[in-house]
């Protein structure tokens, strides 16, 4: 049984309901465990009674009352291994990027989300790590995420005190992520900033789901309860004619869906969002549509190309880079696009 608990929430927990932050935290602790802990007020966030789907926000202090230790897991049946989860066992280890003894990195599949959700089961990345453990006793942690459908770098610690460092240098910045898009229609300028504030419209359903961030012009962000501001830089790459560009992102802050919000809100989405972008193909004079038709895929054009981190153990500066998953070297490779063509960095000359 542990004992009471005042855990402030980080930066990179980013805006999340509190009974999901409780249960990756404590995934032992049931979720009718954590509903009935708010209706009885044992679980406060800043001093306050909550409900078990308010949403907490980087700074807040949660309150955890003592909690049962989790329970040792039952042995195994001697049983042949489930086909499907040897196939996802097979596929997480395939991912891997790049790994020591301190950090795994994975090149994400589109498709596969970073965490649990509703109805998600055992079937994302976090649920995943047992695979990742490659002779040591604990599982690989997630330090960051990426959405459901974006592919690319994804970094796991391989302990606690690497997994705290990490964390800590994404709240402060010090790490680099650029991204890969094909978006619609082609920016102008071909290198800018995008500073549109940012603010969460409630889904549908128990969970949440079809959430959606709304644009909130910088001028009104401090006017708008519970807008955050959002910085995005672009530079574009290629571009066919004035119907597609490849564009470089980087996230200078990092909110909820900002960049496929960013690019929607210029105007620009990117190709395969039909969240953001809508499914049309034309122009009707407030943006263009997300899809482009013909052999072009459907889903989403949004990839985590690289990273670049300092080592939280050794001090160097690494670089990660991620080759495109198959729908997205399918595109480039009709619109005559090479990755090898791509500067590094193409944001070199501004940092």
């Amino acid at each position: 049984m542990t004992g009471v608990q005042v855990i402030a929430v980080g930066d990179d927990d980013g805006e999340v309901r509190l009974d999901r932050w409780l249960r990756r935290r404590f995934p032992h602790v049931t979720q009718g465990a954590v509903e009935k802990m708010c209706r009885t007020g044992q679980i406060r966030v800043d001093g306050g009674r909550v409900k078990a789907s308010t949403r907490v926000l980087p700074g807040m202090r949660i309150r955890v009352p003592p909690l049962p230790d989790a329970a040792a897991p039952a042995p195994a049946p001697a049983r042949p291994r489930d086909g499907a989860a040897e196939a996802d066992a097979a596929m997480i280890r395939d991912a891997v990027l790049w790994m020591d003894d301190h950090v795994i990195a994975l090149n994400k599949p589109p498709g596969l989300p970073s965490q649990g959700g509703s109805g998600q089961g055992s079937r994302h990345v976090d649920g995943l790590t047992a695979a990742l453990t490659f002779g040591y006793k604990d599982r690989p942690k997630l330090v960051h995420r990426l959405d459901k459908d974006t592919s690319g770098v994804l970094l796991l610690a391989r302990t606690d005190r690497v997994a705290a460092r990490l964390s800590a240098a994404f709240r402060d910045r010090t790490t680099r992520k650029i991204y890969w898009a094909a978006v619609a229609g082609v920016p102008s300028p071909r290198m800018g900033t995008i500073r549109y504030g940012l603010v969460k419209a409630p889904g549908h359903g128990r969970g949440g789901e079809g959430e959606r961030m709304l644009a909130v012009h910088p001028d009104r962000v401090e006017a708008t309860p519970g807008a955050r501001r959002a910085t995005t830089d672009y530079a574009v790459i290629e571009a066919l004619g004035q119907r597609v560009a490849w564009v470089a992102l980087v996230p200078v802050t990092g909110r909820t869906h900002q960049l496929r919000a960013h690019m929607a809100e210029i105007g620009h989405p990117v190709i395969g969002d039909g969240k953001y972008g809508g499914s049309g193909q034309d122009n009707p004079g407030d943006g263009w549509g997300a899809q482009l038709g013909g052999e072009i895929s459907r889903k989403l054009h949004l990839h985590a190309r690289s990273i670049a981190f300092t080592h939280p153990v050794t001090g160097e500066r690494i670089t990660l880079t991620a080759p495109l998953p198959a729908h997205m070297a399918r595109t480039w490779k009709i619109l005559g696009w090479r990755e090898a063509d791509a500067p590094a960095d193409p944001f070199g000359e501004r940092r």
